[in-house]
């Protein structure tokens, strides 16, 4: 059985964590399937939008702690390994040149936290929740999160979330704007793949330059990231899909940005 089940629906790519019996708890091997998978839906420019979400209950419930606890004393490089490893895969998928949209079917907990926020546009299941987890591990986080929540929330409440391990309902979640919104359970799978047919029709190399452009505005000066903006737009403007949004409005028409290639 696959670890990571990789489908084509159209332009759309849709990743599914595929280890319902272990929670999609993070391994080595399927860590590798994710980067494998996202690299691949990176390179492929038929592919116009990336859906993640995972089988059974659980969205994932971050690193596998049988696994490491089965590595005795070399659980401290298999556990780095491990990290690196999903690190590379979720680079990935943060650089690629198309949107990610992530869909958190149940509980999202440790990696699988910061791997479930990590889509540009993020819908959970009214039942799931989300945990942090590490403390009642004695770890420090990984997957992202002391990066991500801060930014999504603030430091105060990313402190309160990871230190003392608050748990989240979907609908707290939403409201802090943690995601960016609750769905009912059985409507997620259908509205998620519309939400990504849509994203699958828009510009996506604009898309894919204005993705550059949000990770890098919290490193920037103002004046650097104005420039960027400025080198962004001159470039997307002169593009083929720049080309056609610019005729489309002119002529009053829905712009066909999957034939301007």
């Amino acid at each position: 059985m696959s670890v990571l089940l990789f489908e084509r629906d159209g332009d759309v790519a849709r990743l599914t964590l595929n280890r319902p019996d272990a929670a999609n708890a993070l391994d080595l091997t399927l860590c590798e399937a994710l980067f494998e998978a996202a690299t691949e839906c990176d390179g492929d420019a038929s592919i116009r939008c990336v859906v993640l979400t995972g089988t059974g209950r659980m969205f994932c419930a971050g690193g596998d702690i049988g696994a490491m606890s089965a590595a005795g004393d070399k659980v401290g490089p298999i556990v780095g390994e491990l990290a690196s490893k999903l690190h590379l895969a979720m680079s990935r998928l943060a650089r690629m040149n198309k949107p990610l949209v992530t869909l958190v079917n149940g509980p999202a907990a440790g990696a699988g936290y910061g791997l479930a926020l990590s889509g540009d546009v993020v819908l959970a299941a009214r039942s799931a929740v989300f945990s942090a987890a590490y403390g009642a591990l004695g770890v420090s986080p990984d997957g992202g999160l002391t990066w991500l929540l801060p930014r999504l929330v603030g430091l105060r409440r990313a402190q309160e979330i990871i230190i003392s391990n608050r748990r989240l309902s979907a609908e707290e979640a939403e409201t802090m704007g943690l995601i960016t919104r609750a769905i009912d359970d059985e409507a997620l799978i259908s509205e998620g793949m519309a939400v990504a047919g849509k994203l699958a029709a828009g510009a996506t190399s604009a898309i894919g330059r204005t993705r550059d452009l949000l990770l890098a505005s919290f490193g920037n000066s103002w004046e650097t990231h104005l420039e960027l903006e400025a080198r962004g737009i001159a470039t997307s403007i002169s593009s083929v899909e720049g080309k056609e949004g610019v005729a489309a409005f002119l002529g009053k028409r829905k712009p066909d940005f999957r034939g301007a290639q």
